[in-house]
């Protein structure tokens, strides 16, 4: 049975396989002097990804293959990066994505550049999905800080304590970003609290010139959903911390042992 699978995938005249079980080692070898590429134990991801871009399909057995069941790709090649080995496959005609190798020096390094450009992936695919975008650097924060504020004047009670305490709360993000920039939050925040009373409401912080500059004209653009979808995560957030009026504490956590009697 063995024989005639193995004849039966030469008899396509495909030149590479990838299989999720294991292939053995006299198969290996056959396939190898036929000038097949073969890997086993491909996870099920990969395997997904590459029906999904070169076409085809994940068979259970080499009964009957037809064309239609090979994926295609214009170069296939194995190659060393660093001390792994990778199978690339380039030119596949139903590819929708690509992938990306990142190599550094420490794992720390690595992770938070994946943990960087996943986010600025999804900031995109949002960006796509919603057409609706506002400027960044701050630039929103600061005119709903501007807005909020001058709505607080026109209220009687505490609740206008509330409503200034909530815009300049809203200050902390553009605060934060001239802290990790390194530059002087102080003069950055009087500056943008100038420009957006005067009028100016997509003034944000510009980290190439260490000044404010019109975020809008300079496409630093953040999706609408994702600013009010942080807004209301903060506002429930806050909302659950308030609601609470007792906490519960463990005594014996503060307990402690009295000291054992000498010759115990």
């Amino acid at each position: 049975y063995q024989r005639r699978a193995r004849e039966a995938v030469v008899s396509t005249q495909s030149t590479g396989i990838l299989s999720k079980l294991p292939i053995g080692d006299v198969a290996t070898q056959y396939f190898a002097d036929r000038d097949i590429f073969c890997a086993g134990r491909v996870t099920q991801e990969d395997l997904n990804r590459t029906v999904k871009a070169c076409g085809g399909t994940i068979l259970t057995t080499v009964n009957d293959i037809r064309e239609a069941d090979m994926g295609q790709c214009d170069l296939f090649e194995e190659v060393q990066i660093g001390n792994d080995r990778y199978n690339l496959f380039t030119g596949c005609p139903k590819a929708k994505t690509c992938t990306l190798i990142l190599r550094g020096g420490a794992e720390q390094f690595i992770d938070e550049t994946e943990r960087s450009l996943h986010d600025a992936i999804m900031i995109v695919r949002r960006a796509l999905k919603n057409d609706s975008i506002v400027a960044g650097g701050g630039a929103i924060e600061m005119e709903l800080s501007k807005e909020l504020r001058n709505y607080a004047k026109t209220i009687h009670g505490k609740e206008q304590l509330l409503i200034t305490a909530y815009a300049k709360a809203l200050e902390i993000i553009p605060r934060q970003l001239c802290d990790n920039a390194g530059f002087d939050a102080t003069t950055i925040l009087n500056k943008l609290r100038q420009k957006h009373a005067q009028g100016a409401k997509w003034m944000g912080m510009d980290i190439t010139s260490e000044d404010i500059a019109d975020n809008f004209e300079a496409c630093v653009w953040e999706p609408s959903i994702v600013k009010k979808n942080a807004l209301t995560a903060a506002c429930e957030a806050c909302c659950t911390i308030l609601s609470i009026d007792e906490t519960v504490k463990n005594p014996n956590s503060n307990y402690k042992a009295p000291n054992a009697m000498p010759g115990m």
